[in-house]
Formats: structure tokens, sequence, C-alpha cells
């Protein structure tokens, strides 16, 4: 059987099964695993829209898992969409006035991460026994709020493996920090670094490249693995709950089979939106991508422009897991638009790392225009937040506000009325102070968990599980460093133990 092969986005030689892909989480050239083709769907959609999750997620991921046998892949999802989520959906699709909003929401960690970071663990120790992998594999993965929680949750005392998470120390929330430090797990870790999340991101990207430090680790029995959006593993399972989206809109009536609807992203890393961008290639029917920005705006502008330029101030929001100025899976997005060109990549990646910005093509740039970006700044973000709360008793959390006061800009302008569904991409209570400031006018003068029972009183949903268990919890990770130090940590925890 001819497997799907994946190969480094910045053209490197290594080409890679599936597991194999996975396993590796970032190419030996610094680039991203990318299968050679995007595979169309093999199923008529209009015939799964009565099918649950777990189902869907089945059909769309084999396409691209295709050395996992239907046995190992169906473990994988069964194990990872369980009562963990507190729906039997796993996803919620909720109508309102104005739009459909995809609730992702629903995980272990109330952000949309752990749709992907339920079944992460799975896939990679799948892939280990396949690959007859005898090393510990650690993952080392930096967060801008919501992906370290969700990775320590999916990894916590998995066998065989370990996980260090980085995060930017006054770059997260209340609630994402009280979330990690309190991780229990004998195999977790958490770094606060002094930095942004660029510098955390940029610092695990420098370790996963030094190949010195690689042959250290494998002598001792260890290799490293990613569980960020830049593991194929990660982006492989987001493309599914845009498929569920549109069939549960087909099952409910509220589209035709074969209309189109248009998608709304609240967008840092880029690589939720991008999932949905591969759904469409795989024959989604979907008009437009509409990329959301808060004030930190490099995709707006990228997207106007054909420009990528980090060279600007990075601004702390209230919308913290979108608080980017270094898109990483944008890569992904310029490797298609140039006829997967890896050396054009590789020259890209390298201007944006010497000079802090790089130019597309005008051939790329139209390559691109099924995307539509926006951006709304912190008044709009709470403006839309409050109308939509005054107008239908709906609360939504400061990144998905960033989507639908984008998406209300984009209509205003285009009058397109197109069925539009927008990523709901956390719990409101995960950034419940914003919120309540956002629907009362002004901030509240009470403590984190005072907030989130006035959150509920006000009409927020039962407030889940996740923040329970955090009120009382014991801090159990107290480490921090300078990013530059990153590295120096991670040996600390790997050769000396000590936490």
């Amino acid at each position: 059987m001819e497997y799907m092969l994946y190969s480094s986005t910045r053209g490197g030689k290594e080409k890679l099964r599936a597991s194999e892909a996975i396993l590796k989480g970032l190419a030996a050239d610094g680039g991203l695993f990318m299968p050679e083709r995007i595979p169309e769907f093999d199923f008529d959609l209009y015939s799964l829209k009565e099918s649950s999750y777990r189902d869907v997620a089945y059909e769309v991921m084999k396409l691209f898992l295709d050395d996992y046998s239907k046995e190992e892949l169906r473990y994988c999802i069964d194990s990872a969409y369980d009562d963990k989520f507190d729906t039997k959906n796993i996803c919620e699709l909720k109508k309102t006035k104005d739009a459909y909003f995809l609730e992702l929401f629903h995980g272990s960690t109330i952000a949309f991460k752990d749709m992907a970071l339920s079944i992460l663990p799975h896939l990679l120790t799948t892939a280990a026994k396949k690959n007859g992998i005898k090393n510990k594999i650690v993952i080392l993965t930096a967060t801008s709020g919501d992906t370290g929680k969700a990775a320590m949750s999916g990894f916590c005392d998995v066998e065989g493996t370990g996980i260090i998470v980085f995060y930017p120390k006054d770059g997260v929330s209340h609630v994402q920090r009280l979330q990690m430090v309190t991780q229990k797990g004998d195999n977790t870790d958490v770094v606060a670094i002094h930095g942004n999340f660029d510098d955390a991101q940029s610092g695990v990207k420098k370790i996963f490249a030094d190949k010195d430090f690689a042959k250290k680790l494998d002598e001792n029995g260890i290799q490293l693995s990613s569980a960020n959006s830049i593991n194929i593993g990660r982006l492989v399972p987001q493309i599914a709950y845009y498929v569920y989206a549109y069939l549960k809109l087909l099952d409910n009536g509220d589209i035709e089979d074969g209309e189109k609807i248009n998608v709304c992203v609240p967008t840092g890393n880029f690589g939720n939106i991008l999932a949905a961008y591969i759904a469409k290639q795989m024959g989604l029917p979907v008009n437009k991508l509409i990329c959301a920005s808060n004030e930190n705006k490099v995709l707006f502008d990228f997207f106007e422009n054909g420009v990528y330029d980090r060279n600007r101030k990075f601004i702390l929001t209230s919308s913290p897991s979108m608080d980017i100025l270094i898109s990483s899976n944008l890569e992904r997005l310029i490797y298609l638009s140039c006829g997967s060109d890896g050396e054009y990549v590789k020259k890209l990646m390298k201007e944006l790392a010497t000079d802090g910005k790089y130019t597309v093509t005008p051939a790329m740039k139209d390559f691109m225009k099924d995307f539509v970006g926006g951006y709304a700044d912190e008044g709009q973000n709470f403006a839309g937040i409050k109308s939509l709360y005054d107008s239908t008793g709906y609360i939504i959390d400061t990144h998905t506000g960033v989507a639908f006061s984008v998406y209300q800009h984009y209509k205003d302008v285009t009058k397109d009325m197109t069925s539009t569904v927008i990523a709901s991409t956390a719990s409101p209570y995960k950034f419940a102070d914003s919120v309540l400031e956002a629907i009362l006018g002004k901030k509240q003068k009470m403590g984190d968990f005072e907030v989130i029972d006035k959150l509920h009183e006000i009409g927020a949903p039962d407030i889940p599980r996740a923040i329970l268990e955090i009120k009382d919890a014991p801090v159990r990770h107290t480490r921090e460093c300078d990013s530059a130090d990153m590295q120096k940590e991670v040996e600390d925890i790997l050769f000396n133990n000590r936490r």
C-alpha cells in the first residue's frame, strides 16, 4: 500500500508517513510537515449529516493518517472524545440571529485546544508502538494560554511520555495560569518565561533545531516532540469539527446540501483557520474564511498588503491567546501558495528571522483570495460582547468577541449574508473578568471566583468542572526563567529531575 507522505515546508529531503511525522513534530530543517497532497472527501457529505462526532472525525482523519489501521485510529478517537467533554456531541452549534457559534470549549480545559489535544497523546503513543520507539517521548511546547493546559491534561501520567510547557508570565489570564500551575501528574512541568508568547515559541523551535542537544537526549533515551499546532497531529483533528458543523447545519435544515457557508475564526497562530481552509480544499462548501485578529493585527495587515511584518509593538489584550506576532502555521499556507516550493519558503522564513518581515508575490497573494482579514480593538471587542448579550442573552468570551465584532463589520461592509459559522474558542468563564466588564460596562471590584459566580448569575451556563477544580487546588509549579535560558530549564528538568 502506498501511504500519504509528509515533507517539510522548507524543502528538506525527509518523506515520512503520518505516524512518523506526528512523532517528530517539527522537521529537521525547522519546517512544518505537510502532506504531499490535500485529499478529497471519499464520502458524500449529506449521507453523514446524522453521524456522531466520532464517526465524522474518523472519516476525515483516515484520509490523512492512512498508516494507522482502522482499529488504531478508532481507538485514538474513542479514547479522546469521551466523558472528558461535558456534552455527548463533543462540540455544540448555537444559533443566534447573527451567526452560528461553534462551541469548541466543552472539553476538560474549556478551550478549543481540547478538540485536538485530547487525541494527540493517543496518536503519539500509538505511533511510537508502530515505529518501535523505545525512547521516552517528551513533549516540549509553548503556549499563549490554552495549549499548555490542554496538552498537560492530555499527557498527564501517560506512560512513556513527559511534557514541559513554557508560557509568558504576564501574558495569560488568571484562570489560564491557575489551570497550568496546579496541574497534577508526575510527568508534567510548567515554566513561566520573562517575555511574550513569540519569545516562548521561538525558544522552543531553537531547542528543536539544536542537533547536539538532540544527540544528548537520545543518549539518555529521550526524544522531543511537539504539542503545538506545528505538529500535523494537532492540525488534522481540527479539520473534523468544521465538517461536523456543516453537517449539523444540514441536519438542522439551516442550509441546503452543497450550499456554501462562511467561517470566521479568532486567529493568532493560524492553525485553527488553516484547518477550515484545508476542509474547503477537501470539498467542504466554504465561501470566505474570515481571519479575525485583535490589536496585534499582523495577519490583517498581511492579507491586506501581502507583507508579513512582525516589527511592531506587541500589545497585551483581553484576548491573550491571540497576542501573537509570529503566526507559525501561516508557513503552511505560504507553502501551498507557492506551489510547495520548499526552497522559496525557506528563503521567506529566513527573511522573517533576520529582518522580521517578508513579502509574498502577487500570484501567492491571489492564491489566498479565499481569506478576508479583519481586526477588532478592545473597545470593539467589548461592544460586540455586550451587543450580543443584550440582544440574545448569549455570552461569549473575549476571543470569540473579536471574531464576532470582525464578522459584524465584514457583513456591514460587504452585505454578504452567507450563513456563517464563528469558531467559539473558549468558555466565557476562562476570561470571566473581561467578559463581565464588557457586559456591565466597568471593571468589577471582585475576587476572581466572585466574578465567575456573577457571570453565572447573569446568564452564563453552569460553571464548568475545569473552573471548580482549580478553585482550591494547590500550586505545584513555580519555575520561571528568562527566554534565553529555556534550554537550561529543559536540561535541569530532564537530567536533574528538579521541579
